[in-house]
């Protein structure tokens, strides 16, 4: 059985990856945490420091997505207290790898998969 692959997402996807901010809301929803959390994570980890527009709204890079989701894999998943999660991240900051990297593999990946069915398709009669 074949999946067709709709061009249309394919363009969605690639839109979300270019996107170089977020807002708190997207943020809140993307790694299902609430925006007063976010909030208060701000004032528990210094090296967390959305940029904030003319309104005052937070503006959060993927930078600063890699780090909330390290935080919340230290503090959900590892357990870890605030005050050790922010000393875990500050002795081991080049070792936790970034989604960002693992975005970039997946992308490679997805090209090469791209790719192969496009051989395919051109293959099949």
């Amino acid at each position: 059985m074949k999946e067709n692959v709709q061009s249309n997402d394919i363009e969605d996807v690639d839109s979300i990856n270019l996107k170089q901010y977020f807002s708190i809301q997207e943020v809140s929803s993307q790694l299902d945490l609430s925006p007063s959390l976010l909030r208060y994570w701000e004032g528990e980890f210094p090296m967390l420091q959305p940029r904030k527009n003319r309104k005052g709204n937070r503006m959060y890079t993927r930078k600063d997505l890699d780090l909330l989701t390290q935080i919340k894999y230290l503090l959900k998943e590892r357990k870890f207290t605030i005050k050790g999660a922010l000393a875990h991240l500050t002795a081991n900051s080049s070792q936790i790898p970034t989604t960002i990297s693992l975005k970039e593999r997946l992308m490679q990946i997805r090209e090469g998969l791209l790719e192969l069915k496009k051989t395919l398709d051109q293959e099949t009669p």
